[in-house]
């Protein structure tokens, strides 16, 4: 049996953990306000959030490169700033990866506050509750199922991109080198075995994470205010 390559998988496993945390923190905010507000922008917003669902990785990789990139806007600063580039780097890779599952993060997250609603909400602020209060400990819990299912999909999302992470990171060993990109080499390579380990390896975690987490949500309690 072929010796396992660890070091692509343990880059992806950095890679998806930061991301989801990333996510988690960013589309919160972004989707309590879609939830619950009127404003006429909504359905743009909406529109822009689940663009990447529908584009080509390649093409969201390729203004990514252009964006990110030494001349780019972000990427010339960055360079200014720091004398690193964020193309062809773990961080540009994050920043690619948090664009790339960001409606992953911010659709089922708009669903759960959508499915807790007003009124949970405004009976805890007739007995006092601060915005904040409301939101840690009346619907937070309640939109529990939200959270694991953005996690599980945002996770299993960023550890098989592909497109994306080829544009914009490449194929540096220790640097940007994830399993799909590794994968992709030892096809080229004709390495099959190599091949075959990660792309089994990962298979199974994929179905195992996805198993857990769903069994999770259906063991969560439904918290009622």
């Amino acid at each position: 049996m072929p010796e396992v390559e660890l070091g692509p998988v343990w880059l992806s496993l950095q890679l998806a953990t930061v991301t989801v945390i990333v996510l988690l923190v960013v589309a919160t905010p972004l989707a309590w306000w879609l939830a619950f507000t009127r404003n006429r922008a909504r359905n743009f917003i909406e529109a822009v959030v689940a663009m990447p669902l529908v584009l080509p990785p390649t093409v969201l990789g390729f203004y990514l490169l252009v964006l990110l990139g030494p001349s780019g806007f972000i990427g010339g600063a960055w360079l200014r700033l720091t004398d690193t580039t964020l193309t062809f780097s773990f961080v540009g890779l994050v920043i690619a990866s948090v664009l790339y599952s960001f409606p992953f993060a911010v659709q089922p997250l708009q669903n759960a506050f959508q499915g807790v609603g007003r009124a949970p909400l405004e009976a805890a602020a007739t007995l006092g509750a601060g915005p904040l209060d409301r939101f840690w400990h009346v619907a937070s819990p309640l939109a529990l199922r939200g959270y694991l299912t953005a996690v599980v999909l945002c996770f299993a999302h960023t550890l098989g991109e592909f497109g994306v992470v080829l544009m914009v990171g490449g194929n540096i060993p220790g640097e940007t080198r994830v399993i799909s990109i590794a994968i992709y080499e030892h096809v080229e390579t004709l390495d099959y075995a190599q091949a075959h380990v990660l792309s089994a390896g990962l298979l199974a975690f994929s179905f195992l994470v996805l198993l857990l987490v769903y069994s999770s949500a259906r063991r969560a309690p439904l918290v009622r205010v």
